[in-house]
């Protein structure tokens, strides 16, 4: 089915412009109709809808919410999705609702709910519509909705609290790098400006400030375009060559208290969504199939690979991950402890609750930790540059004879 760029109008005559899937203009012109809005122009524009068109976390979670309450309400599904369509005001939340008009489109022509989202890769994960596809076959289809919505929601919050660990450093570092520019290349050069003045002989760690101050002045902007120009270069090279992100990966995860935190959390994400797809009756080897994907590091992508490669020839799930030396003993221990008493999910629940209660103790002691080693290295560098200009000065004051 065609994708159009069009352009149209409200009640109120404001202009708003977007792209939506129709069968031809006439249909385009209906959908349109059904949201608000009057076509004023359209243009075809492709058959396949972008790759990287997606929802923010928050927007995904409340469009299944609100679709898991209906549901839930016996509202039937394509009645749930074109009263989505058409709610709200025609400006507000207009992905979200063009989004729920593609699906009862696709839905009124005879795809499934699951199959409908497919059709959005850049929305919908592969374990989302996974889960949907067991839930319709099960006839669990709001339950399995009320859980997606449960884990998105859990990943929004880790994902909000490994950011706040970097903000700060971030922000703080930003400061720094400001307030030493202006002294560098402002401050600095007139009160060595005013010690040559003075006759006064100027030291070494003083002339080195001096160099420095002269390099920033005349190549700021290299100082800023190489480390830009090495981070492009870098990233280019690291999606060409799997090899070097493997290698990278690796190194991520090895950092000093860092890599530890985002470890933890992918072995989080990993027993949330495996519990969540076992507890929807999708077998083991397809579930692992979805965590592989959904693992944000390679490392963990290969080493969840090997594992369901040894699960397919029929070893136990806790032994075929105990031969990856990159899975802890503790969730080792949990998985044994599930297939012993057949109570996987429970094991994998209590697997993500210890993750997620160690990230968050994690984030804590490193934010503790971070506050006053950025303190130390700013009055370092502040520290260093006043030594180097206003020691020079106080010496040559000093020894002017009165």
């Amino acid at each position: 089915m065609p994708y159009y760029r069009y352009r149209a109008s409200d009640a109120r005559g404001r202009i708003t412009k977007g792209r939506m899937e129709a069968l031809h203009d006439t249909d385009l012109e209906a959908r349109l109709k059904t949201l608000g809005l009057v076509l004023m122009r359209a243009t075809p524009h492709g058959t396949r809808q972008r790759a990287g068109t997606r929802l923010p976390a928050r927007a995904l979670i409340d469009f299944l919410f609100q679709l898991e309450m209906q549901l839930h309400g016996g509202i039937p599904i394509r009645t749930a999705l074109a009263d989505m369509r058409d709610a709200g005001d025609a400006a507000e939340a207009a992905a979200v609702r063009r989004l729920a008009a593609s699906l009862l489109t696709r839905i009124e022509s005879g795809a499934t709910l699951a199959e409908a989202m497919q059709a959005h890769p850049g929305v919908f994960s592969t374990v989302t519509c996974s889960l949907i596809r067991a839930g319709e076959l099960s006839g669990q289809l709001p339950e399995v909705l009320g859980e997606i919505v449960r884990s998105l929601k859990w990943q929004d919050e880790m994902l909000s609290k490994t950011r706040k660990l970097l903000i700060y450093p971030l922000f703080v570092t930003a400061v720094i790098g400001a307030v030493a520019f202006f002294l560098m290349t402002y401050l600095v050069p007139q009160l060595l400006g005013f010690l040559r003045s003075m006759g006064g002989e100027i030291p070494l760690h003083t002339r080195a400030l001096l160099a420095l101050s002269q390099l920033l002045a005349d190549y700021w902007w290299a100082m800023l375009a190489l480390p830009a120009g090495m981070a492009l270069g870098l990233a280019a090279l690291v999606r060409r060559r799997p090899a070097l992100r493997y290698r990278l990966h690796q190194a991520v995860l090895a950092m000093p208290y860092v890599g530890g935190i985002i470890g933890k959390s992918i072995l989080a994400r990993l027993a949330d969504t495996f519990a969540l797809m076992y507890r929807s009756g999708i077998p083991v080897l397809e579930g692992l199939a979805c965590c592989e994907q959904v693992s944000a590091s390679l490392v963990f992508q290969q080493a969840i690979a090997r594992a369901r490669a040894r699960i397919a020839n029929g070893e136990a799930i806790s032994a075929s991950f105990a031969a990856e030396p990159l899975f802890p003993a503790m969730f080792i221990r949990m998985l044994k402890v599930g297939e012993t008493t057949g109570a996987l999910d429970t094991a994998l629940g209590n697997i993500n609750y210890f993750y997620s209660r160690d990230i968050e103790a994690s984030i804590a002691r490193v934010q503790a930790l971070i506050e006053p080693v950025m303190s130390i290295v700013m009055g370092l560098i502040l520290g260093w540059i006043m030594l180097s200009v206003l020691g020079p000065i106080y010496d040559t004051i000093a020894s002017i004879k009165v």
